[in-house]
Formats: C-alpha cells, structure tokens, sequence
C-alpha cells in the first residue's frame, strides 16, 4: 500500500467513526478540510495528542509573531486576528506551515462571525 493509500485509508476509518468530518473544500488547492470532531481522543488518542501538540506549537508561534491575540489570563482565551494576519505579505514571510494553521484559525474565527 502506496504512502497515499495508507493516509487517504486512515482518513476514511477517521470519518467512518465520527472522529473526522469534512468541513469544505480549500479554494487554493481544491483538496478538502476537514475537522476533527470530540469523538477524536476516544478513537485515536494518540493522534488527538499529537495534533493537539502540533496545533498548539503553531498557534503560539502565529501569537509571538503577531498574527494572533490571544490573552492566555482568561479562564476560555478566545483568539482574534490582528491586521498582520490579513496582511498577504507578511503572511507570505511565515513557514509553510504557519501559514496553513493562521488559514484554518482565519477561517475558523470567520465562520463564527
């Protein structure tokens, strides 16, 4: 089983058990997100733990470098963007993978408003 077999099979066990759901379709590359639901931990705690890690390390890196506000004080921090974060320019000068994590924290703060 190819690389590509193995992944797009864990995301289909994922989605089978409620853990992952699709959320849309990216406009630049037209591949689809997906979110991961509650049921996740219970299904795959390790993944759960090791994307939780990940996604934190990038938020707080977006944070550091003035992407994001988020005041760590509060008992349920809520994260807003700053006018960096919808500056392409200076989105261009993040990693890759800043990039993509400030993508999915934009589009998540835009749904909810």
């Amino acid at each position: 089983m190819s690389d590509d077999e193995q992944i797009d099979s864990i995301i289909e066990d994922l989605i089978l058990n409620g853990a992952l759901e699709i959320s849309g379709i990216d406009i630049d590359t037209g591949e689809p997100l997906y979110n991961f639901t509650d049921k996740m931990k219970s299904v795959n705690e390790e993944l759960h733990n090791e994307l939780y890690t990940y996604f934190t390390t990038e938020t707080m890196a977006l944070w550091e470098h003035g992407f994001i506000e988020i005041n760590l004080l509060d008992e349920d921090p809520v994260v807003t963007l700053t006018d960096k974060a919808l500056n392409a320019q200076e989105v261009l000068g993040l990693d890759k993978s800043e990039q993509y994590t400030l993508k999915e924290i934009i589009r998540i703060v835009m749904k909810d408003n």
